[in-house]
């Protein structure tokens, strides 16, 4: 039994509406529109417009730029899923003859393949795709800005080549795939390539005089995968509960949470952001919060989603910049995060207990640093520093008896329960470190062994 989902308390519903007119109105964009999640379900939308009575509400479409990123990359995870490639294979063993072979499907899903950050000339996002109808085009002729694997460069590019990618191996349209694979299990009916009404207009606005020009929304041929989806509040809500846990049909919660973890060092100097398979991830006032922001000329988009207090935003504006949007939708997660913080679930004891899972858990000392050993509701281990510092993981059970990490210093790494020939346990072995129940404990099998005399004062 989960907490009911309580409405918005009157104070913080004001709150979020003061920050999204406050956008509006002081990055100058024709309407604004914005919605909030919690624990899986809406519980406030909001718009702001210049024209009185036309405020667009969550069926209203917008375009949402490169957080259409994010839905390639869990077409990708699929294929890999379903084993069809590996994350670690190069690109050129599935998608032949691009020039870009060598860098891995992992380095093109993070942004670190080297690719060029956009298309060669003219301006692709205010161009027809008809412009670019070859691979080649879109990448150019100087294919690699940077050596793979070696540093964050963003690359719109990069996901050109990810959708055909999709398309090889599916044999159809990235289009069509996205809309069987992910958009119709997720029900999210009012997204696609094209707008349908009710959608806004994208506009641009005089950088010095309250004027606007109409901005152009091109079909942007085999750079679609980068960018070209248009969107609700209403639709990208859905997404962010898909982002929160996964759902079988799509991605399971396992590929969900791989999506979500740091692929590549970040820019320098951004050391409270990062970029995952497909994912932003930032860190600001004690909280991580994922998503994926979005641009094209005439339209802004955000989406945030902070786990630790289970909240998502949603952020849209027709104009091709102003607002800063994506500060905007971290706000609004911030806003009810601070005014309502999430109401912990009730604690509730293990379903059962393993005896000899138990009998492993509480203090283990890594040579003088102690170490607590838990139990986790799935099953699990949970190893932590005594005082919370230090390195610790998560571990689950293998079917050969040991244990894999999980995250943390020890992420892949392996735990041994090594036992004494009656069955008692001498030491944890983990990745070679011997973890035992005292300080140096003489009678497990320390590497080094332990001084016979023991512990002993300054005049021992």
């Amino acid at each position: 039994m989960t907490t009911p989902v309580e409405q918005l308390l009157p104070g913080t519903q004001r709150a979020l509406l003061h920050r999204i007119a406050t956008a509006q109105t002081e990055g100058r964009s024709p309407s604004l529109a914005a919605a909030v999640q919690r624990q899986g379900q809406t519980v406030w939308n909001g718009s702001r417009t210049c024209v009185d009575g036309h405020g667009p509400d969550a069926d209203t479409q917008f375009r949402i730029g490169s957080l259409t990123k994010t839905f390639t990359a869990v077409l990708v995870l699929r294929l890999r899923d379903e084993g069809l490639l590996d994350l670690a294979d190069p690109l050129e063993k599935h998608l032949p003859g691009t020039g870009a072979g060598e860098a891995t499907i992992h380095q093109l899903l993070g942004h670190s393949a080297g690719l060029g950050a956009e298309s060669p000339v003219p301006w692709w996002e205010r161009t027809p795709g008809r412009l670019r109808p070859e691979l080649a085009d879109v990448l150019g002729e100087q294919t690699r800005m940077h050596a793979p694997g070696r540093r964050h460069h963003y690359s719109n590019p990069g996901y050109t080549v990810l959708g055909a990618l999709i398309e090889t191996m599916r044999g159809a349209p990235w289009a069509q795939v996205l809309r069987r694979e992910l958009l119709e299990p997720l029900g999210m009916h009012r997204t696609g390539p094209e707008p349908e009404a009710p959608h806004a207009g994208g506009w641009a606005v005089h950088p010095w005089a309250d004027a606007m020009l109409p901005e152009p929304a091109e079909d942007l041929g085999l750079m679609a995968p980068a960018g070209q989806l248009w969107s609700t509040t209403a639709d990208l809500l859905r997404f962010a509960a898909f982002l929160a846990e996964g759902d079988d049909r799509v991605l399971c919660t396992a590929s969900v949470e791989e999506m979500k973890e740091p692929s590549a060092p970040p820019e320098s100097g951004d050391w409270e952001g990062n970029y995952g398979l497909g994912l932003q991830v930032i860190r600001r006032k004690g909280r991580t919060l994922v998503g994926h922001t979005g641009s094209l000329p005439g339209f802004l988009a955000a989406l945030w989603f902070c786990a630790e207090e289970n909240v998502a935003a949603v952020v849209f504006a027709n104009v091709t910049s102003g607002p800063p949007i994506g500060e905007v939708a971290a706000e609004l997660v911030d806003i009810v995060a601070e005014a309502e913080p999430r109401i912990p679930e009730p604690w509730r004891p293990l379903p059962e207990v393993d005896a000899a899972l138990l009998a492993l858990t509480g203090p283990w000392y890594w040579g003088t640093r102690p170490n607590i050993l838990r139990l986790t509701p799935d099953r699990g281990l949970e190893l932590r520093g005594l005082r919370g510092d230090g390195r610790g993981a998560r571990f689950t059970a293998r079917p050969d008896g040991t244990w894999i990490g999980l995250d943390g210093y020890y992420a892949g790494e392996t735990l041994r329960i090594v036992r004494n020939d009656d069955g008692s346990v001498n030491h944890l072995d983990l990745g070679s470190f011997v973890f035992t129940r005292e300080p140096y404990d003489p009678a497990a099998d320390v590497p080094g062994g332990v001084d016979e005399n023991g512990w002993r004062g300054l005049g021992g």
